[in-house]
């Protein structure tokens, strides 16, 4: 039983401030042609973040059809998850880690929303950088605490509990050695973790950029994967390691048996965040940053070779052919993503802040 005040949404295109900016920027979003019809046939919205922006954007459709664009502020918002059941999310900001929870039960609706999550549970951890996370065993928050280069857990008493590091990490220390910044899980274990360099001093991986990324076991502590650039969002699907080798604009998985990358699509832009909806994989796009993380990438040269420029949105991606089946462009102020994912049987979703007079009014009652 829930009583809930959804906020409402606009026809108009909303402008975001931009927190590096001290303007107001448009933001414009454009999709494929079916990419309304896409997901009214998958019954599913879609969620991504943008740390740049600070901002978690829904995806659905609206009672009448049409696209629903929602957004929520979060600073420095990066990893996301969603529970199997699409009834609950994990968000990773600049010092906590939250979960959301639906106050709407199944088959309900609120002013023509199937999906209302409220925030029930957070955790203070500090600026961890807290890149991928998810839901680990008992659905604890577990995560990729790279200023620490760890795999990490939430703790009740403290900032985190450490969980696994790599070999060549010497010792925990706030220095962001090897860029540890992926992590996949089965049945809430972690597996694999992503790093950009195996480096072991503070910020050692920037000289690894443009190849020396690795794909580690968490159970053995060896590479799996060497010499890629920039890797990012290791995902398990249909018994296969997926992950975006982001430097060179590739989504592909882990070839088990020959030990290699083996590269499905090219996504025109630096491709960080990874979700799946049975065959198809959703990635995110971010254009080039204006600094030197971002530049002298292979990426750059495989734009150039195709006549294309790097763009900033999401690609619906068939993994059985590699062609990009629908899309979503974002233009103005939001100009990097960092994770995305679907939210399968959720039509139009809503997410109430903890800002402002909403989460004071929004209020569920546990049956029973």
């Amino acid at each position: 039983m829930a009583t809930a005040l959804a906020p409402s949404e606009t026809d108009r295109t909303p402008s975001l401030a931009d927190p590096d900016q001290t303007r107001t920027e448009p933001f414009v979003l454009s999709t494929s042609r079916h990419f309304s019809d896409w997901l009214a046939t998958q019954r599913t919205s879609l969620a991504f973040t943008t740390y740049q922006a600070g901002k978690l954007f829904l995806i659905g459709l609206r009672p009448d059809g049409r696209l629903g664009v929602f957004e929520r502020s979060f600073a420095r918002c990066m990893g996301l998850a969603v529970s199997q059941d699409s009834r609950s999310l994990l968000l990773a900001t600049r010092n906590q880690i939250v979960r959301f929870d639906t106050v709407l039960a199944p088959g309900e609706t609120a002013d023509g929303r199937d999906a209302l999550y409220a925030p029930h549970a957070c955790w203070i951890t500090g600026d961890l950088d807290a890149h991928d996370i998810g839901f680990g065993v008992g659905g604890r928050p577990v995560f990729a605490n790279t200023l620490f280069s760890c795999l990490a857990a939430v703790s009740d008493g403290h900032s985190f509990r450490p969980l696994w590091r790599p070999s060549f990490v010497s010792r925990l220390a706030p220095e962001d050695r090897c860029h540890l910044n992926g992590m996949a899980l089965k049945d809430g274990v972690p597996t694999h973790v992503t790093v950009v360099a195996p480096s072991d001093v503070s910020d050692g991986w920037r000289e690894g950029r443009a190849g020396a990324g690795q794909l580690i076991s968490v159970e053995t502590g060896e590479a799996v994967l060497s010499g890629l650039s920039m890797p990012h969002s290791p995902r398990w699907h249909d018994g296969r390691l997926w992950l975006l080798n982001s430097g060179r604009g590739e989504l592909g998985y882990w070839d088990e048996v020959g030990g290699r990358f083996e590269a499905v699509a090219f996504c025109p832009g630096y491709a960080r965040g990874l979700s799946f909806l049975g065959p198809y994989a959703l990635v995110g796009l971010s254009l080039a940053r204006e600094n030197r993380t971002f530049q002298g990438l292979p990426l750059d040269a495989a734009l150039a070779s195709r006549g294309a420029q790097a763009r900033c949105g999401l690609l619906v991606i068939d993994t059985r052919s590699g062609d990009t089946v629908e899309w979503l462009r974002i233009e103005g102020v939001v100009r990097e993503l960092f994770d995305v994912a679907a939210l399968p049987g959720v039509v139009h979703p809503g997410l109430i802040g903890l800002k402002g007079e909403e989460i004071n009014r929004v209020l569920s009652i546990e049956p029973g």
